[in-house]
């Protein structure tokens, strides 16, 4: 749920709904129902402060030139709750072969993340890797242990995206801006530009005071 626009703080309550997979059984050798994580998505409004519940997912997306590491670095003070590839490609260099680093770093922060959930703890995701396919495995990680999910859209200067980002990145921003999400297993879904992006201070898991 959103707060009123007059309002400088977003909360996320605990009571997100997590959506539902079909338990109906696949035809024999049929190929495997994909699984639904279809919920009900809200769009937020930019603020200088974001809530989200304990145990969630985020999922920070946006182009390669959106500086997700800068930003996350900026606003997230918690320790151990961020994986970016950035992060862990630093740590793989001169461990793993050259052209071995990209899998890994993709392997080692899906089974991160994969354990965080299961665990019940807060992971955040950078995301410079706009697919939606690359979206739904998080997304499917959450899912399986019935974590709240939630996706942060930044953007870039126009100038600086890349012709191969324009068109996912369009069509992105028309299914946030629409509400669509949901359809994705977003239970809130967010986009930051321009100055709203430059007064985001903090974004933090944990739960709403009593008094508000």
């Amino acid at each position: 749920m959103s707060t009123p626009p007059s309002a400088r703080s977003v909360k996320i309550g605990e009571n997100e709904r997590t959506g539902w997979s079909s338990e109906r059984p696949r035809r024999e050798g049929g190929p495997a129902r994909p699984v639904d994580v279809s919920v009900r998505n809200t769009l937020l409004r930019p603020s200088d402060r974001l809530r989200y519940s304990p145990g969630s997912l985020l999922l920070v997306t946006g182009a390669r030139a959106a500086g997700l590491d800068r930003l996350l670095a900026r606003v997230i003070e918690e320790r151990g709750i961020v994986f970016t590839p950035a992060k862990v490609r630093a740590l793989l260099s001169g461990r793993v072969p050259e052209d071995q680093i990209g899998a890994r770093t993709d392997e080692l922060i899906r089974t991160a993340v994969a354990k965080r959930m299961a665990a019940g703890e807060t992971a955040v995701v950078a995301l410079p890797d706009i697919d939606p396919a690359t979206r739904r495995t998080f997304v499917e990680l959450a899912h399986a242990h019935r974590r709240p999910r939630h996706l942060l859209m930044v953007e870039a200067p126009n100038d600086s995206v890349a012709d191969d980002e324009r068109r996912v990145l369009a069509e992105l921003r028309r299914a946030l801006t629409a509400g669509e999400l949901g359809a994705e297993g977003f239970h809130t879904s967010i986009r930051f530009a321009g100055n709203a992006l430059v007064e985001l201070k903090k974004i933090v898991f944990r739960p709403a005071p009593a008094d508000e």
